[in-house]
Protein backbone atom coordinates (compact mmCIF):
# COMPACT_ATOMS: atom_id res chain seq x y z
CA UNK A 1 0.00 0.00 0.00
CA UNK A 2 0.91 3.54 -0.64
CA UNK A 3 -0.95 5.54 2.37
CA UNK A 4 0.80 4.06 5.15
CA UNK A 5 2.49 5.26 8.24
CA UNK A 6 4.07 8.64 7.70
CA UNK A 7 2.38 8.53 4.31
CA UNK A 8 -0.95 8.49 4.80
CA UNK A 9 -1.45 12.15 3.23
CA UNK A 10 1.43 12.74 1.77
CA UNK A 11 -0.17 14.74 -1.18
CA UNK A 12 -1.95 17.26 1.28
CA UNK A 13 0.62 20.13 0.61
CA UNK A 14 -0.56 19.85 -2.61
CA UNK A 15 -3.79 20.92 -2.04
CA UNK A 16 -5.04 24.62 -0.91
CA UNK A 17 -5.05 27.63 -1.99
CA UNK A 18 -0.92 27.63 -1.78
CA UNK A 19 -0.73 24.43 -4.00
CA UNK A 20 1.08 26.15 -6.56
CA UNK A 21 3.81 27.94 -4.19
CA UNK A 22 4.39 24.95 -2.41
CA UNK A 23 4.81 22.62 -6.10
CA UNK A 24 7.21 26.05 -6.64
CA UNK A 25 9.43 25.38 -3.45
CA UNK A 26 9.70 21.76 -4.66
CA UNK A 27 11.45 22.72 -7.92
CA UNK A 28 13.54 24.78 -6.75
CA UNK A 29 14.44 22.92 -3.54
CA UNK A 30 15.45 20.16 -6.53
CA UNK A 31 17.32 22.15 -8.76
CA UNK A 32 19.28 22.96 -6.07
CA UNK A 33 20.41 19.41 -4.89
CA UNK A 34 19.97 17.54 -8.03
CA UNK A 35 20.83 19.58 -11.27
CA UNK A 36 23.72 21.64 -12.35
CA UNK A 37 22.99 24.08 -9.68
CA UNK A 38 23.77 21.57 -7.01
CA UNK A 39 27.09 21.23 -4.79
CA UNK A 40 26.79 17.51 -4.23
CA UNK A 41 29.49 17.81 -1.36
CA UNK A 42 27.24 20.35 0.78
CA UNK A 43 23.78 19.85 2.28
CA UNK A 44 21.43 22.42 2.67
CA UNK A 45 20.71 23.69 6.11
CA UNK A 46 17.48 24.82 7.31
CA UNK A 47 18.68 28.75 6.58
CA UNK A 48 19.51 27.76 3.07
CA UNK A 49 16.23 25.84 2.80
CA UNK A 50 13.92 28.78 3.92
CA UNK A 51 16.39 31.34 1.36
CA UNK A 52 14.96 29.20 -1.18
CA UNK A 53 11.25 28.59 -0.26
CA UNK A 54 11.09 32.57 0.12
CA UNK A 55 12.93 32.81 -3.55
CA UNK A 56 9.93 30.64 -4.56
CA UNK A 57 7.30 31.81 -3.11
CA UNK A 58 7.54 35.54 -4.89
CA UNK A 59 7.71 33.23 -8.04
CA UNK A 60 4.81 31.55 -8.20
CA UNK A 61 1.01 32.91 -7.38
CA UNK A 62 -1.44 32.10 -4.75
CA UNK A 63 -4.49 30.48 -5.88
CA UNK A 64 -7.98 30.97 -4.79
CA UNK A 65 -9.97 28.45 -2.22
CA UNK A 66 -12.50 25.81 -4.31
CA UNK A 67 -16.06 26.57 -3.77
CA UNK A 68 -17.58 24.96 -1.04
CA UNK A 69 -14.08 23.81 0.83
CA UNK A 70 -13.45 25.90 3.94
CA UNK A 71 -10.34 27.63 4.14
CA UNK A 72 -7.85 26.20 7.09
CA UNK A 73 -5.08 28.02 6.27
CA UNK A 74 -4.01 31.14 8.01
CA UNK A 75 -2.23 33.81 6.90
CA UNK A 76 1.41 35.00 7.08
CA UNK A 77 3.03 38.11 7.71
CA UNK A 78 5.73 37.61 5.63
CA UNK A 79 7.81 35.29 3.56
CA UNK A 80 9.85 33.92 6.06
CA UNK A 81 6.95 32.99 7.72
CA UNK A 82 5.16 31.16 4.61
CA UNK A 83 8.65 29.46 3.99
CA UNK A 84 8.50 28.22 7.48
CA UNK A 85 5.51 26.58 6.90
CA UNK A 86 5.66 25.04 3.83
CA UNK A 87 9.34 23.40 5.35
CA UNK A 88 7.03 22.27 8.13
CA UNK A 89 4.32 20.79 6.06
CA UNK A 90 6.87 18.96 4.28
CA UNK A 91 8.35 17.62 6.50
CA UNK A 92 5.48 16.62 8.37
CA UNK A 93 3.73 14.62 5.17
CA UNK A 94 7.20 13.05 4.48
CA UNK A 95 7.98 15.04 1.65
CA UNK A 96 11.07 16.02 2.82
CA UNK A 97 12.99 14.08 6.05
CA UNK A 98 14.89 16.01 9.31
CA UNK A 99 18.42 14.31 9.68
CA UNK A 100 20.42 15.75 12.63
CA UNK A 101 24.03 15.36 12.68
CA UNK A 102 25.24 13.35 16.33
CA UNK A 103 28.12 14.97 16.40
CA UNK A 104 27.33 19.09 15.06
CA UNK A 105 23.50 18.79 16.44
CA UNK A 106 22.88 20.21 13.01
CA UNK A 107 19.52 19.44 11.53
CA UNK A 108 19.57 19.33 7.22
CA UNK A 109 16.44 18.62 5.08
CA UNK A 110 17.28 16.03 2.15
CA UNK A 111 13.91 14.65 -0.22
CA UNK A 112 12.84 11.56 1.15
CA UNK A 113 12.77 8.91 -1.47
CA UNK A 114 9.49 9.17 -2.52
CA UNK A 115 9.35 13.06 -2.44
CA UNK A 116 12.11 13.15 -4.99
CA UNK A 117 10.69 10.48 -7.42
CA UNK A 118 7.21 12.69 -7.44
CA UNK A 119 9.46 16.37 -7.36
CA UNK A 120 10.93 15.17 -10.46
CA UNK A 121 7.77 14.74 -12.73
CA UNK A 122 7.25 18.32 -11.49
CA UNK A 123 10.23 20.25 -12.56
CA UNK A 124 10.63 18.07 -15.63
CA UNK A 125 6.82 18.72 -16.65
CA UNK A 126 8.06 22.41 -17.67
CA UNK A 127 10.92 21.03 -19.77
CA UNK A 128 11.04 19.15 -23.21
CA UNK A 129 13.76 17.30 -22.33
CA UNK A 130 13.66 13.57 -22.16
CA UNK A 131 16.05 11.61 -19.93
CA UNK A 132 17.12 8.08 -19.86
CA UNK A 133 16.97 5.91 -16.56
CA UNK A 134 19.50 3.34 -16.83
CA UNK A 135 23.22 3.37 -18.06
CA UNK A 136 23.59 6.82 -17.75
CA UNK A 137 27.69 6.52 -17.30
CA UNK A 138 28.13 4.37 -20.03
CA UNK A 139 25.55 6.97 -22.45
CA UNK A 140 27.65 9.76 -21.53
CA UNK A 141 31.00 8.57 -22.32
CA UNK A 142 29.61 7.28 -25.81
CA UNK A 143 27.57 10.69 -26.24
CA UNK A 144 31.13 12.20 -25.65
CA UNK A 145 32.86 9.94 -28.26
CA UNK A 146 30.36 10.71 -31.03
CA UNK A 147 30.69 14.52 -30.40
CA UNK A 148 34.55 13.91 -30.61
CA UNK A 149 34.07 12.31 -33.68
CA UNK A 150 31.47 13.63 -35.91
CA UNK A 151 31.02 17.16 -34.09
CA UNK A 152 27.43 17.19 -33.83
CA UNK A 153 26.30 19.46 -31.15
CA UNK A 154 23.21 17.62 -29.17
CA UNK A 155 25.63 14.79 -28.56
CA UNK A 156 27.40 16.96 -25.95
CA UNK A 157 23.93 17.98 -24.58
CA UNK A 158 23.32 14.65 -24.13
CA UNK A 159 26.01 13.69 -22.93
CA UNK A 160 25.93 17.05 -20.49
CA UNK A 161 22.00 15.62 -19.60
CA UNK A 162 23.71 11.53 -19.08
CA UNK A 163 25.95 12.67 -16.11
CA UNK A 164 23.11 15.10 -14.79
CA UNK A 165 21.46 11.45 -13.99
CA UNK A 166 24.67 10.11 -12.76
CA UNK A 167 24.11 11.55 -9.37
CA UNK A 168 20.26 11.50 -9.21
CA UNK A 169 20.78 8.09 -9.91
CA UNK A 170 23.16 7.56 -7.12
CA UNK A 171 21.12 9.58 -4.48
CA UNK A 172 17.90 7.41 -5.54
CA UNK A 173 19.51 3.87 -4.66
CA UNK A 174 21.37 4.98 -1.03
CA UNK A 175 17.55 6.56 -0.27
CA UNK A 176 15.92 3.32 -1.40
CA UNK A 177 18.25 1.21 0.79
CA UNK A 178 18.35 3.20 3.34
CA UNK A 179 14.02 3.02 2.77
CA UNK A 180 14.67 -0.66 2.71
CA UNK A 181 16.84 -0.88 5.90
CA UNK A 182 13.92 0.96 8.14
CA UNK A 183 11.22 -1.48 6.55
CA UNK A 184 13.31 -4.35 7.51
CA UNK A 185 13.63 -3.49 11.23
CA UNK A 186 9.76 -2.43 11.45
CA UNK A 187 8.42 -5.51 9.96
CA UNK A 188 10.76 -7.43 12.26
CA UNK A 189 9.34 -5.34 15.22
CA UNK A 190 5.82 -6.11 14.23
CA UNK A 191 6.06 -9.91 13.14
CA UNK A 192 9.45 -11.85 14.74
CA UNK A 193 9.20 -13.84 11.54
CA UNK A 194 12.49 -15.14 10.55
CA UNK A 195 11.49 -17.14 7.45
CA UNK A 196 10.20 -13.56 5.70
CA UNK A 197 13.23 -11.46 7.16
CA UNK A 198 15.29 -13.72 5.05
CA UNK A 199 13.20 -14.07 2.50
CA UNK A 200 12.46 -10.57 2.04
CA UNK A 201 16.30 -9.77 2.06
CA UNK A 202 17.45 -12.73 -0.91
CA UNK A 203 14.36 -11.01 -2.83
CA UNK A 204 15.82 -7.65 -3.11
CA UNK A 205 19.61 -9.14 -3.85
CA UNK A 206 17.88 -10.89 -6.60
CA UNK A 207 15.47 -8.48 -8.33
CA UNK A 208 17.39 -5.26 -7.44
CA UNK A 209 21.52 -5.86 -6.90
CA UNK A 210 21.81 -8.13 -9.36
CA UNK A 211 19.95 -6.98 -12.34
CA UNK A 212 20.20 -2.78 -11.06
CA UNK A 213 22.90 -2.10 -8.28
CA UNK A 214 25.73 -4.65 -9.32
CA UNK A 215 25.56 -3.69 -12.83
CA UNK A 216 26.10 -0.24 -11.63
CA UNK A 217 29.30 -1.14 -9.23
CA UNK A 218 30.81 -3.03 -12.16
CA UNK A 219 29.98 -2.88 -15.65
CA UNK A 220 28.63 0.91 -15.21
CA UNK A 221 30.86 1.85 -12.68
CA UNK A 222 31.93 5.55 -12.70
CA UNK A 223 35.21 4.46 -11.83
CA UNK A 224 35.57 2.70 -14.82
CA UNK A 225 34.68 4.82 -17.38
CA UNK A 226 36.10 7.76 -15.54
CA UNK A 227 39.14 8.01 -17.06
CA UNK A 228 37.91 7.50 -20.41
CA UNK A 229 35.63 10.12 -20.20
CA UNK A 230 38.31 12.71 -19.30
CA UNK A 231 40.43 11.72 -22.73
CA UNK A 232 37.54 12.31 -24.75
CA UNK A 233 37.04 15.51 -22.44
CA UNK A 234 40.81 16.51 -23.33
CA UNK A 235 40.77 15.17 -27.01
CA UNK A 236 37.89 17.66 -27.24
CA UNK A 237 39.19 20.75 -25.96
CA UNK A 238 42.42 20.17 -28.17
CA UNK A 239 40.50 20.71 -31.54
CA UNK A 240 40.71 23.26 -33.74
CA UNK A 241 40.03 27.07 -32.55
CA UNK A 242 37.49 27.00 -35.88
CA UNK A 243 35.72 24.28 -34.68
CA UNK A 244 35.19 24.90 -31.36
CA UNK A 245 34.13 28.95 -32.24
CA UNK A 246 31.39 27.00 -34.67
CA UNK A 247 30.26 24.51 -31.40
CA UNK A 248 30.19 27.60 -29.59
CA UNK A 249 28.01 29.06 -32.00
CA UNK A 250 25.83 26.78 -32.20
CA UNK A 251 25.25 26.02 -28.22
CA UNK A 252 24.60 29.75 -27.67
CA UNK A 253 21.63 29.38 -30.51
CA UNK A 254 20.40 26.40 -28.59
CA UNK A 255 20.70 26.73 -24.75
CA UNK A 256 20.85 30.39 -24.60
CA UNK A 257 19.00 30.36 -20.83
CA UNK A 258 22.24 29.33 -19.72
CA UNK A 259 24.52 32.22 -21.69
CA UNK A 260 26.03 34.42 -19.00
CA UNK A 261 28.71 37.63 -20.70
CA UNK A 262 32.71 35.99 -20.26
CA UNK A 263 31.38 32.37 -20.05
CA UNK A 264 31.85 30.03 -22.71
CA UNK A 265 29.17 27.66 -22.81
CA UNK A 266 31.51 24.61 -24.41
CA UNK A 267 33.93 24.83 -21.28
CA UNK A 268 31.35 25.30 -19.18
CA UNK A 269 29.57 22.13 -20.21
CA UNK A 270 32.96 19.94 -20.52
CA UNK A 271 33.44 20.79 -16.83
CA UNK A 272 30.12 20.63 -15.25
CA UNK A 273 30.79 17.09 -16.79
CA UNK A 274 34.28 16.60 -15.38
CA UNK A 275 33.21 17.43 -11.63
CA UNK A 276 30.18 15.38 -12.24
CA UNK A 277 32.04 12.48 -12.75
CA UNK A 278 34.57 13.51 -9.92
CA UNK A 279 31.87 13.60 -7.31
CA UNK A 280 30.21 11.13 -8.55
CA UNK A 281 33.60 9.09 -7.62
CA UNK A 282 34.62 10.95 -4.86
CA UNK A 283 30.90 11.27 -2.60
CA UNK A 284 28.32 9.26 -4.09
CA UNK A 285 30.01 5.91 -4.83
CA UNK A 286 31.57 5.78 -1.62
CA UNK A 287 28.47 6.49 -0.09
CA UNK A 288 26.32 3.93 -2.04
CA UNK A 289 28.96 1.54 -0.97
CA UNK A 290 28.53 2.02 2.79
CA UNK A 291 24.67 2.33 2.45
CA UNK A 292 24.78 -0.82 0.95
CA UNK A 293 27.51 -2.33 3.87
CA UNK A 294 24.77 -1.31 5.93
CA UNK A 295 21.82 -2.67 4.89
CA UNK A 296 23.30 -6.21 4.43
CA UNK A 297 25.19 -5.29 8.22
CA UNK A 298 21.85 -4.65 9.37
CA UNK A 299 20.25 -7.39 7.84
CA UNK A 300 22.57 -9.87 9.12
CA UNK A 301 22.37 -8.77 12.72
CA UNK A 302 18.14 -9.05 12.41
CA UNK A 303 18.18 -12.81 10.84
CA UNK A 304 20.52 -13.78 13.45
CA UNK A 305 19.14 -12.33 16.48
CA UNK A 306 15.65 -13.86 15.57
CA UNK A 307 17.15 -16.91 14.52
CA UNK A 308 18.53 -16.95 18.06
CA UNK A 309 15.46 -15.84 19.55
CA UNK A 310 13.88 -18.54 17.22
CA UNK A 311 15.71 -21.65 18.79
CA UNK A 312 15.41 -20.81 22.25
CA UNK A 313 12.09 -19.57 22.42
CA UNK A 314 10.98 -22.38 24.23
CA UNK A 315 13.94 -23.27 26.56
CA UNK A 316 14.45 -22.61 30.12
CA UNK A 317 17.23 -19.94 29.14
CA UNK A 318 15.17 -17.39 27.39
CA UNK A 319 12.83 -17.34 30.86
CA UNK A 320 15.72 -17.04 32.89
CA UNK A 321 16.54 -13.97 30.29
CA UNK A 322 13.11 -12.76 30.80
CA UNK A 323 12.88 -12.84 34.22
CA UNK A 324 16.43 -11.51 34.82
CA UNK A 325 15.23 -8.13 32.47
CA UNK A 326 12.62 -7.73 34.83
CA UNK A 327 14.30 -7.50 37.70
CA UNK A 328 15.13 -4.35 39.33
CA UNK A 329 18.99 -5.01 40.11
CA UNK A 330 20.24 -6.98 37.01
CA UNK A 331 23.10 -4.38 36.84
CA UNK A 332 24.47 -5.94 40.09
CA UNK A 333 23.47 -9.56 39.29
CA UNK A 334 24.94 -9.28 36.39
CA UNK A 335 28.09 -7.76 37.80
CA UNK A 336 28.39 -10.41 40.61
CA UNK A 337 27.90 -13.03 38.47
CA UNK A 338 31.10 -11.46 35.92
CA UNK A 339 33.12 -11.98 38.72
CA UNK A 340 32.49 -15.17 40.01
CA UNK A 341 31.91 -16.92 36.70
CA UNK A 342 35.04 -15.48 34.62
CA UNK A 343 36.83 -17.98 33.58
CA UNK A 344 34.81 -20.65 33.48
CA UNK A 345 32.26 -22.80 31.23
CA UNK A 346 28.95 -23.61 32.66
CA UNK A 347 26.64 -26.04 30.82
CA UNK A 348 23.55 -26.97 32.01
CA UNK A 349 21.17 -29.16 30.88
CA UNK A 350 17.45 -27.65 29.58
CA UNK A 351 14.64 -29.82 31.57
CA UNK A 352 12.36 -28.83 28.55
CA UNK A 353 14.86 -29.98 26.21
CA UNK A 354 16.02 -33.54 27.80
CA UNK A 355 13.86 -36.50 27.38
CA UNK A 356 13.73 -40.09 28.76
CA UNK A 357 14.22 -42.33 25.59
CA UNK A 358 12.77 -45.81 26.02
CA UNK A 359 14.55 -48.88 23.97
CA UNK A 360 12.35 -49.98 20.80
CA UNK A 361 12.41 -53.04 19.49
CA UNK A 362 14.28 -53.06 15.82
CA UNK A 363 11.90 -51.99 13.13
CA UNK A 364 12.12 -54.33 9.69
CA UNK A 365 14.40 -53.10 7.18
CA UNK A 366 12.30 -51.76 3.93
CA UNK A 367 14.33 -53.86 0.84
CA UNK A 368 11.96 -52.24 -1.62
CA UNK A 369 13.34 -50.78 -4.36
CA UNK A 370 12.46 -46.96 -4.75
CA UNK A 371 12.53 -44.55 -7.68
CA UNK A 372 15.10 -41.82 -6.25
CA UNK A 373 13.53 -38.10 -6.70
CA UNK A 374 16.15 -36.05 -7.81
CA UNK A 375 16.65 -32.70 -5.72
CA UNK A 376 15.60 -29.72 -7.30
CA UNK A 377 17.89 -27.12 -8.62
CA UNK A 378 16.17 -24.44 -6.13
CA UNK A 379 16.39 -26.95 -2.99
CA UNK A 380 20.30 -27.43 -3.33
CA UNK A 381 20.51 -23.70 -3.71
CA UNK A 382 18.97 -23.47 -0.26
CA UNK A 383 20.40 -26.26 1.14
CA UNK A 384 23.78 -25.18 -0.16
CA UNK A 385 23.31 -21.52 1.22
CA UNK A 386 22.16 -22.84 4.75
CA UNK A 387 25.88 -25.37 5.12
CA UNK A 388 27.97 -21.99 3.83
CA UNK A 389 26.06 -19.92 6.57
CA UNK A 390 26.54 -22.78 9.10
CA UNK A 391 29.75 -23.08 8.86
CA UNK A 392 31.31 -19.68 8.52
CA UNK A 393 30.63 -18.63 11.98
CA UNK A 394 31.63 -22.53 13.06
CA UNK A 395 34.13 -22.01 15.68
CA UNK A 396 35.14 -23.97 18.85
CA UNK A 397 37.78 -24.47 21.44
CA UNK A 398 40.23 -26.98 19.61
CA UNK A 399 40.45 -24.42 16.62
CA UNK A 400 41.23 -21.80 19.48
CA UNK A 401 44.01 -24.37 20.48
CA UNK A 402 45.40 -24.94 17.68
CA UNK A 403 45.49 -20.78 16.88
CA UNK A 404 47.55 -20.00 19.92
CA UNK A 405 49.68 -23.14 19.97
CA UNK A 406 50.89 -21.63 16.57
CA UNK A 407 51.00 -17.82 17.69
CA UNK A 408 53.21 -19.10 20.87
CA UNK A 409 55.36 -20.83 18.96
CA UNK A 410 58.46 -21.60 20.91
CA UNK A 411 57.91 -18.78 23.47
CA UNK A 412 56.20 -18.94 27.07
CA UNK A 413 53.61 -15.71 26.55
CA UNK A 414 52.61 -13.33 24.01
CA UNK A 415 50.73 -10.34 23.49
CA UNK A 416 47.10 -9.95 22.24
CA UNK A 417 48.05 -6.93 20.57
CA UNK A 418 50.99 -9.41 18.38
CA UNK A 419 48.56 -11.91 17.76
CA UNK A 420 48.67 -13.12 13.69
CA UNK A 421 45.80 -12.47 11.58
CA UNK A 422 46.21 -14.17 8.00
CA UNK A 423 42.90 -15.25 7.21
CA UNK A 424 39.30 -14.58 8.31
CA UNK A 425 39.90 -17.35 10.82
CA UNK A 426 42.91 -15.73 12.46
CA UNK A 427 40.07 -12.80 12.83
CA UNK A 428 38.05 -14.92 14.78
CA UNK A 429 40.13 -16.42 16.74
CA UNK A 430 41.56 -13.33 18.13
CA UNK A 431 37.80 -12.19 18.87
CA UNK A 432 37.97 -15.00 21.28
CA UNK A 433 40.89 -14.81 22.32
CA UNK A 434 39.85 -14.16 25.92
CA UNK A 435 38.58 -17.25 26.53
CA UNK A 436 41.65 -19.15 26.36
CA UNK A 437 41.74 -19.12 30.30
CA UNK A 438 38.68 -20.96 30.28
CA UNK A 439 40.54 -23.73 27.31
CA UNK A 440 43.07 -25.55 29.60
CA UNK A 441 41.21 -29.17 29.67
CA UNK A 442 42.75 -32.14 29.88
CA UNK A 443 46.40 -33.02 28.70
CA UNK A 444 46.84 -29.39 27.78
CA UNK A 445 48.70 -26.76 29.46
CA UNK A 446 47.16 -24.01 31.66
CA UNK A 447 47.09 -20.52 30.43
CA UNK A 448 47.10 -17.83 31.98
CA UNK A 449 45.99 -14.48 31.19
CA UNK A 450 46.65 -10.82 32.14
CA UNK A 451 44.67 -7.80 31.75
CA UNK A 452 47.47 -5.11 31.27
CA UNK A 453 45.16 -2.20 31.02
CA UNK A 454 45.98 -0.67 27.49
CA UNK A 455 44.07 -0.52 24.82
CA UNK A 456 45.23 -1.21 21.43
CA UNK A 457 44.13 -1.11 17.90
CA UNK A 458 44.75 -2.82 14.12
CA UNK A 459 43.11 -2.50 10.81
CA UNK A 460 39.95 -4.68 11.98
CA UNK A 461 39.31 -3.63 15.41
CA UNK A 462 38.85 0.29 16.32
CA UNK A 463 40.32 -1.02 20.01
CA UNK A 464 40.02 -3.54 21.49
CA UNK A 465 41.86 -4.49 24.99
CA UNK A 466 45.40 -5.72 25.66
CA UNK A 467 46.22 -8.99 27.44
CA UNK A 468 49.35 -10.93 28.08
CA UNK A 469 48.94 -14.86 27.23
CA UNK A 470 51.69 -16.74 29.06
CA UNK A 471 51.95 -20.70 29.71
CA UNK A 472 51.89 -22.28 33.21
CA UNK A 473 53.15 -25.50 34.07
CA UNK A 474 54.21 -26.46 30.06
CA UNK A 475 57.15 -29.01 29.52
Amino acid sequence: MFFVDCYQHFFRPLTGKYREQVVECLRLLYERLYTAKADYGESLLREQILEIFAEALTRAPQLDSEDGVQDTEGRFRNLRDQAVWVLNSLVEFSWLEKQVDSATLTATYPFSRRGRLFTQPLVEVNGTRVRTRHRNTRNTLNALEAFASRGEIHDLIDAWEYSERIVADFTDMIAELEERKREMVREVEAQLLVQQATDEFFSFMESRFQPDLAIRLSADSVEKHRDAINRVIDCIRRKEDVRKAQWEKRLRQLLPELLQPGQSLLWLMLDTIEDRMRRACEVKLPALRRALQGFTKRADIIIRQLSYLHSQAEGEFADLCQRLGESQQKTQILEQLGEQLGGFQLRLFDPKQTQLWQRNRRQPVNTRVEDETPIGEENRREIKLQQLLDQAFNFNNSNLRDYLHDALGTGRQINSRNLPLRDARDLLAMSHVIEAAAVNQSGYADLQVKFTGEIASNDYFTEFDEYILELKNSD
